[in-house]
C-alpha cells in the first residue's frame, strides 16, 4: 500500500497525516499524551484535513485531557513489593531467587511470585513476566475465537499476540488475521472478549460505520461499558517513541 507521512499545525496542535490508498479519512487521538493522527486518502488535501481536525477540536481536547489525567504505572523495576496486574486484578510482586528456570506462580489473590536466577537483572525479570503473560493469553484466546467466530459467522485464518502502543487489537481482513495486544493479559477478561469481538466484527464491516455499531450492539450489548473500562485502566509505562 502506498503511504505518505507529514505533519501540520492546526489551532496549536501538531497533527500527523498518514496518506494511504484508502477511501475514508480517520482521525485518532493516542496515548500517552494525546498525539493526533489522521489517516487520509491520497487525494485528500492538507486543507481538507485541517477542516476535519477543526470540526473535531472539542472531542480532541477531551481525549487529550482524559489521557493527561489517566493513571499511569511507574517505570517497572521488577522488585518485590511492586504492583503488577493480571486479568484486571492488582498483585504484589514477590521475587524468589533460585537456580532453576524462570517461572511465575500466582500464589494468592494478592501476590504473584516470579522465580528467577539470582543473577537475573530487571530486564530479564521483565521478559520472564512478559513470556508468562503471553502464555496466559494464548490459553484464553482460542475459546473466545471459537465462540465468536460461530456467533458472527466469520473465520480467522491466523491470530497472534504482540505489544502495540496505540491499539488494543488489529486485523487484516484480506488475510483473515487478527493481532491482540499483550497488555490485554493485565485487563479484565471481559475487556479481552470485547476486543476479540471488535476485531472479528471488522471481518463483516471494515470501518466504524453505523452497520459496525449495530453489529456490536446486537452481539455484545455492553460493549461500550467494556470499552470505557479498558480505556480508563492504568496505562502501562512505556517510552512512547513514535
Amino acid at each position: 500500500m502506498s503511504t505518505e507521512c507529514r505533519k501540520i499545525r492546526v489551532s496549536g496542535l501538531t497533527v500527523q497525516i498518514v496518506r494511504k490508498d484508502i477511501k475514508n479519512l480517520h482521525l485518532g487521538v493516542y496515548p500517552p499524551n494525546g498525539r493526533v493522527r489522521v489517516a487520509a486518502p491520497l487525494r485528500v488535501s492538507d486543507d481538507a484535513v485541517r477542516l476535519a481536525v477543526i470540526g473535531k477540536l472539542g472531542w480532541i481536547k477531551r481525549q487529550q485531557a482524559r489521557f493527561k489525567s489517566q493513571e499511569r504505572q511507574s517505570d517497572r523495576e521488577m522488585v518485590s513489593g511492586e504492583s503488577h496486574y493480571f486479568l484486571g486484578r492488582r498483585y504484589r510482586l514477590r521475587i524468589v531467587t533460585n537456580d532453576g528456570a524462570a517461572k511465575v506462580v500466582v500464589r494468592s489473590k494478592a501476590a504473584i511470585e516470579l522465580h528467577v536466577r539470582r543473577e537475573a537483572g530487571a530486564g530479564q525479570r521483565e521478559r520472564a513476566l512478559q513470556r508468562w503473560y503471553r502464555r496466559q493469553l494464548k490459553a484464553l484466546i482460542p475459546p473466545l475465537l471459537d465462540k465468536w467466530q460461530r456467533a458472527l459467522d466469520v473465520q480467522v485464518a491466523d491470530w497472534g499476540i504482540k505489544r502495540m502502543k496505540t491499539r488494543w487489537g488489529a486485523c487484516n481482513t484480506k488475510a483473515a488475521r487478527i493481532w491482540l495486544n499483550l497488555e490485554l493479559a493485565k485487563k479484565p477478561p471481559r475487556c479481552l472478549e470485547y476486543v476479540v469481538v471488535h476485531e472479528l466484527a471488522h471481518f463483516i464491516e471494515r470501518h466504524h460505520t453505523d452497520r459496525f455499531i449495530s453489529l456490536m450492539d446486537k452481539h455484545l450489548p455492553q460493549w461500550r461499558l467494556h470499552r470505557q473500562e479498558l480505556n480508563s485502566a492504568p496505562l502501562a509505562h512505556e517510552d512512547w517513541i513514535y
